[in-house]
């Protein structure tokens, strides 16, 4: 009886993974995002894991997780995927106070992102 399943929020040969909680900026974040958008997955880890920006480890991880639910949710070949997309948001933002001369004070601001991955399996010609 229960509820019918949620429709797919991709294609039939695409898998998604999301990271929710990714401490930094969207701004930076979307830096090492365009690094990898349309390549095949394995050049895409690779530049990933060489890059000396600090957030590639965290989008690294993310495209990790897309790469293992498009094997083991969706059965697709990991050899023939590509990143289909990289898009990434803002999240919550952590508020802080930093004390100053005078008695003032001045709000520090902590941001989280998102990042949302989509590999799709691409078709050999």
């Amino acid at each position: 009886m229960g509820k019918e399943a949620a429709p797919r929020k991709v294609g039939e040969k695409e898998a998604l993974a999301i990271g929710g909680q990714i401490r930094g900026s969207a701004r930076k974040l979307n830096l090492v995002a365009q690094m990898i958008r349309g390549r095949k997955v394995e050049e895409a880890l690779n530049i990933l894991k060489f890059s000396p920006k600090g957030m590639a480890e965290d989008v690294r991880k993310v495209l990790a997780s897309a790469v293992a639910n498009a094997e083991n949710n969706h059965n697709l070949d990991v050899d023939a995927l590509i990143v289909s997309e990289a898009s990434v948001g803002k999240s919550l933002t952590m508020k802080r106070f930093a004390t100053r001369a005078r008695g003032r004070s001045t709000r520090i601001v902590k941001p989280f992102s998102r990042l949302r991955v989509v590999v799709r399996e691409q078709e050999e010609a």
